[in-house]
């Protein structure tokens, strides 16, 4: 399910800064996630989006981590215990580790990205559970010069200068997914007023999509509101996908960095 959320170069003027100005350490972002059942929008998962500071023997690295966990009263229905992370360079976002590991229902995937930007490769680690017993796969695969993962693209897109583009302006990021580069196209509607649990925000809207996707659907069906200020916090998400339908609501947001 997480996948699915979180998918969510043409030049114009959306710049990204040589520095986040954006994300700080100690950041959390609560979500209620709410999927369309016969009809009806029903909130059964909290998502969470947390920064934290890891310091190694040569560097301090951000952690950005996102987790998806269905509540207690649907586990017994479809059990969900998503976690995707990336270790980034605090000053440019850009990932130097991501992992990601999946378990929805009986399926169950672990993956690890070690990034070599200078050489353009990606070390990768990918196992999955079957009842024939555990899959392991290693595999060394090149990548373009700012290829990421999903989990930095998603605070990467928070860290664009959004104030400079216009209204139908579009840009194309590329990040790695399965072992695969994959295009994901962030196209500026306009601003819109709405109310939200942390108040009533003047946001971007967004529209997202993904080339080639059998995950996400249409070109204007997923759409991503973001705080028209330096934080600019992801407030609200609709989203559509090959077996429904669903939106993202913000809970609350701490440790904020500006």
């Amino acid at each position: 399910m997480l996948r699915s959320i979180v998918l969510f170069i043409i030049f114009f003027p959306f710049v990204v800064g040589a520095q986040n100005n954006a994300i700080g350490s100690g950041e959390k972002l609560t979500f209620s996630a709410s999927y369309n059942m016969s009809g009806l929008l029903t909130e059964i998962a909290q998502v969470t989006m947390e920064t934290s500071e890891v310091k190694t023997s040569s560097s301090t690295l951000l952690r950005l981590k996102c987790s998806a966990a269905t509540y207690s009263s649907f586990d017994s229905y479809f059990k969900i215990r998503d976690l995707y992370e990336s270790y980034v360079s605090p000053t440019t976002l850009t990932p130097y580790l991501y992992k990601r590991d999946i378990n929805e229902g009986t399926y169950n995937k672990f993956e690890q990205y070690k990034y070599n930007h200078k050489s353009q490769n990606v070390e990768s680690i990918m196992r999955k559970k079957k009842r024939s017993g555990n899959i392991e796969e290693k595999k060394n695969v090149k990548i373009g010069k700012n290829t990421k993962d999903i989990v930095s693209t998603i605070y990467h897109i928070r860290n664009l200068d959004i104030h400079k583009a216009k209204p139908g302006d579009t840009q194309n990021f590329t990040f790695l997914f399965d072992n695969e580069e994959k295009t994901i196209k962030v196209k500026l509607i306009g601003k819109e007023t709405i109310s939200t649990s942390i108040g009533e925000k003047e946001c971007y809207k967004l529209a997202i999509s993904l080339d080639n996707s059998t995950i996400l659907k249409g070109s204007n069906d997923n759409l991503l509101w973001l705080t028209a200020d330096a934080n600019k916090v992801p407030v609200y998400a609709k989203f559509k996908i090959a077996v429904g339908s669903g939106e993202l609501k913000i809970k609350s947001a701490t440790g904020l960095k500006n």
